[in-house]
């Protein structure tokens, strides 16, 4: 298959929609099709990179999302590309510029579009006007017009399909969870590597690490582990808390450190290299998260590949995923986050956990992630066919009744 991904989003800017897009990208590819980027100019990216197949296209910084940025032109170019391209799919993964323009290059070429839904808006309102222009009810009512006459919407979790038949969205849903890397993921790092990245934030060989991995916005609730750490350390007095990612929330949630005298106990690295990101996981030994504004859990799915437990804030997904404490356990009051985060530094897994974590890594795997996005495609693909034939059927019968008549 020709497949082009059309998103606002993508690396260098680094967020889970650019990680799950690379994932099914990358997977694409190494199943033997070919895939191509259509996504915005970025400062810190050259314009195009035909080489590897990604095409840019004019944009500016989104409004009061500085870090996201908006195509302003470029419809007419990405028809040309896609036609040369010869595309079988459009597949968008954003429903501002580069969402509308993959709905218009799949209209004009007459083949499927289809829609992965990845952000729940009505988490974001306060980015915009702080809330006081756009309402929940307002993200469902431009949501349903988006999604009108797709072929097919990927929820990547139930929560997103929930939402989704909320919005009254007419067209065919599947639950399709972003799968995570197990090349990138599932590898291990010598243990001289692991000590040599905990020496490097000051941390000793058995230093107690808790690892926090994410963008760093308000609605992560990255306040809530710092609220917790001294709880912890009443147990686990040498316990470290380190945050990996930047973001909006920094300055803020240092400000909260230095308050709290834990300045000794927890470190922020900004932003890590996405190519290095799998190392963090590894020289850890807990992953935490209090975000209560996941639609896939990501960074959930790639702790537990790195073989890395997991204490987060119970969602929809969280449901999904932690099926047994092998895994990890999900939380809503700070007590059981603390209590969560010692029970796995103080009890090492044992073999049968690990097979039990192994099952669960098979279920989110690129591999699988990738085979049932393509299956969605071919039965678009069928749908389409279906509907033109029975469209062509009818033109005909209708011609002949004319001409009889």
């Amino acid at each position: 298959m020709k497949i082009g991904l059309f998103t606002d989003t993508y690396f260098p800017q680094v967020s889970g929609v650019a990680t799950s897009i690379k994932t099914l990208r990358d997977e694409l590819i190494a199943q033997g099709h070919q895939v191509y980027i259509f996504t915005t100019t970025d400062p810190k990216a050259k314009d195009d990179d035909e080489e590897n197949g990604i095409y840019r296209f004019p944009s500016i910084p989104f409004v009061s999302f500085t870090d996201r940025r908006i195509a302003i032109r470029g419809a007419f170019r990405a028809i040309k590309i896609a036609e040369k391209l010869q595309l079988d799919i459009v597949h968008n993964q954003t429903e501002f510029s580069l969402g509308v323009m993959g709905k218009v290059v799949a209209c004009h070429l007459s083949i499927p579009c289809l829609h992965t839904y990845h952000t729940m808006y009505q988490d974001y309102l306060h980015y915009i006007a702080n809330g006081h222009i756009l309402k929940p009810k307002d993200v469902g009512r431009l949501a349903h017009i988006y999604l009108h006459n797709i072929s097919g919407v990927v929820a990547p979790s139930e929560r997103v399909l929930e939402t989704m038949r909320a919005y009254n969205v007419d067209a065919p849903i599947r639950i399709i969870p972003t799968g995570v890397n197990l090349r990138v993921y599932g590898q291990r790092d010598s243990i001289e590597e692991k000590n040599a990245l905990r020496a490097k934030w000051g941390y000793k060989p058995d230093t107690p690490v808790l690892l926090s991995l994410s963008r760093l916005a308000f609605e992560k609730n990255i306040h809530t582990l710092i609220e917790a750490m001294p709880d912890i350390l009443a147990k686990k007095p040498d316990a470290q808390l380190l945050i990996v990612g930047d973001g909006p929330a920094r300055e803020t949630l240092e400000r909260q450190v230095r308050h709290l005298h834990l300045t000794e106990h927890i470190q922020f690295t900004g932003q890590v290299d996405n190519d290095d990101v799998h190392h963090y996981y590894q020289m850890a030994n807990v992953f935490v998260s209090a975000s209560d504004s996941e639609s896939q859990g990501l960074t959930y799915d790639e702790a537990l590949a790195s073989d890395l437990p997991i204490v987060v804030m119970r969602s929809d997904y969280t449901d999904e995923l932690i099926d047994d404490p092998a895994i990890g356990v999900s939380f809503q009051k700070r007590i059981d986050l603390v209590n969560g985060v010692l029970r796995y530094l103080n009890n090492p897994r044992t073999p049968e956990e690990q097979d039990k974590r192994d099952a669960k890594l098979h279920e989110i795997s690129a591999e699988v992630f990738a085979q049932r996005i393509l299956k969605f495609y071919r039965d678009c693909q069928e749908t389409m066919a279906e509907k033109q034939s029975g469209q062509s059927r009818g033109t005909f019968r209708n011609l002949f009744h004319r001409s009889r008549s």
